[in-house]
C-alpha cells in the first residue's frame, strides 16, 4: 500500500479533482496519501481519531504543514470548504453501523464547496467465497501469518482476524468492519445531496464490472 505504484495513481486523481482548491482526508492516519498530495501543492487538512498516528504524520517531512483535527470523521467538522474530500483503503468500513456511514457522507458533503467531490476507495464484499452455512473466509495463510474474515450477512458486519508468529512469539488481533455495497453507497450519497460522477475498478481508471474486487467512486456536490 506504500509502494509508488499504489500511491501515485491515487494522488494523481485527487490532485486533479482538487484543482486549485483544498483537500480533506477523512481518516488521514500517518499521511500515506496526504503527504504526497500536499507535495503537489494541494493544501490538505485531515481528520483522524488517533492522536498517535497524527503525531507520526507531523514528524514526517512536510507533515507540520498539514492541519489534523482529532475526532470521528463521521461527525467532526473542520474550518472552511474543500474541492475534494476522500476516504481511502476501505476506511468507510471502519464505521461499523449504517447510521455512522450515512453521517459520514453528510459530513463530507457539508465540507464540500459546490461542484466539489467526495471520493471513496473500498472493496466489494467478497461473499461469493462464502459457501452456504459458512461464516469464515481465509485471506492469508503463510508460515507466520493467518488471516480470516468472519461475516455476519444479516447485519453486514465482519471482523478481520490476524494471528502472527515470529521469533517464538504469538500475536492476535481482531478488527471490526461494516461492509457496504456500491448501490448502498450511492443511496447514502443521494441522502447527502451528492450524485455519482464516476466509478472505476481502481485509481488508474479501469472499468468497474461484476468481477471487480474493489472500486473507486466519485460523487459530486451539485453546483
Amino acid at each position: 500500500m506504500f509502494a509508488p505504484e499504489a500511491v501515485n495513481p491515487a494522488v494523481d486523481v485527487l490532485a486533479g479533482l482538487a484543482g486549485d482548491g483544498r483537500a480533506l482526508e477523512l481518516g488521514i492516519g500517518t499521511g500515506r496519501i496526504a503527504l504526497p498530495l500536499a507535495a503537489r501543492s494541494v493544501p490538505v487538512s485531515g481528520i483522524d481519531l488517533s492522536s498517535a498516528m497524527a503525531a507520526q504524520l507531523r514528524a514526517k517531512p512536510g507533515g507540520d504543514a498539514i492541519e489534523v483535527t482529532i475526532g470521528d470523521f463521521a461527525t467532526t467538522r473542520v474550518t472552511g470548504t474543500f474541492s475534494v474530500a476522500y476516504l481511502v483503503y476501505n476506511a468507510i468500513g471502519n464505521l461499523t453501523s449504517q447510521d455512522a456511514q450515512v453521517a459520514c457522507f453528510r459530513n463530507a458533503a457539508a465540507h464540500l464547496e459546490p461542484g466539489g467531490c467526495f471520493v471513496i476507495e473500498v472493496g466489494v464484499p467478497d461473499l461469493r467465497k462464502l459457501p452456504p452455512g459458512q461464516t469464515v473466509v481465509p485471506f492469508d495463510l503463510s508460515a507466520t501469518h493467518w488471516g480470516f474474515d468472519l461475516y455476519d450477512v444479516s447485519t453486514q458486519s465482519m471482523s478481520s482476524y490476524h494471528a502472527r508468529v515470529a521469533d517464538g512469539r504469538g500475536e492476535f488481533r481482531a478488527i471490526p468492519f461494516r461492509y457496504v455495497w456500491p448501490a448502498e453507497l450511492d443511496l447514502m450519497a443521494q441522502l447527502a445531496g451528492l450524485r455519482l460522477r464516476s466509478r472505476w475498478e481502481s485509481w488508474t481508471g479501469e472499468p468497474f464490472t461484476h468481477e471487480s474486487g474493489q472500486h473507486v467512486s466519485v460523487w459530486e456536490k451539485p453546483s
